[in-house]
């Protein structure tokens, strides 16, 4: 199971489409498209190393008993996941609706707008559960190498395995790519058009925060 499968398996869905006011299919056809850009986001941000300090920071505060065991939507801090959204997409996080909504072919961009704040602490202290991990591997080890920060390892490692490290992933071969895979998907009319750069699309605004550097 890729981590992406793990955060969605453990989603109530019944409660979020509830909350959502949306049956369960579209629910969790809202879920399949914020998630990834959410993950892809925070994934873009680390790579700046005062955004991988801020992600750091804000997964730090973050309990993983929210998502141990699945989620219970009512421990769920929207609020919490408002500011996450703003820090992650800033300026940019009407476009990433809109690109998601163009990309599903139109009808999610309301659902989205909600979902996101559902998702973003969920996320967090996923990759709280995740760094956690990570943190106590390293102490057990005396060749720590390389990689201090961790989260921007974390975040690699789930938007695809790092680019280097599954150089097949463009051909489609490697299943165990899973979230890689399905951003592949979002960002790429490209791949699948063969037109390198998607006007606009989500490719170009991630790429932008990115190539940006997010404060």
């Amino acid at each position: 199971m890729s981590e992406l499968e793990e955060i969605i398996a453990g989603l109530p869905m019944g409660d979020i489409a509830a909350k959502l006011g949306v049956d369960e299919t579209t629910a969790r056809g809202a879920v399949d498209k914020a998630l990834p850009a959410l993950l892809a986001g925070m994934g873009a941000n680390a790579t700046d190393p005062a955004g991988a300090a801020s992600l750091e920071e804000a997964v730090a505060q973050h309990d993983p008993k929210l998502v141990q065991g699945g989620v219970n939507l009512g421990d769920v801090d929207e609020g919490d996941g408002e500011k996450i959204v703003r820090n992650v997409f800033g300026g940019n996080t009407d476009q990433v609706v809109n690109a998601l909504q163009t990309k599903s072919g139109g009808g999610l961009g309301a659902v989205v707008v909600k979902l996101l704040p559902i998702l973003a602490p969920i996320v967090l202290s996923f990759l709280a559960g995740k760094f956690q991990n990570k943190q106590q591997t390293r102490e057990g080890q005396t060749d720590t190498g390389t990689g201090g920060g961790g989260i921007g390892d974390i975040l690699g490692g789930m938007l695809g395995g790092g680019a280097a490290g599954a150089g097949g992933s463009r051909d489609g071969g490697s299943p165990s790519g899973g979230l890689g895979d399905v951003l592949g998907g979002l960002f790429g009319a490209g791949a699948a058009d063969g037109s390198g750069k998607s006007g606009g699309g989500l490719g170009d605004i991630l790429g932008g925060l990115l190539g940006g550097g997010k404060r």
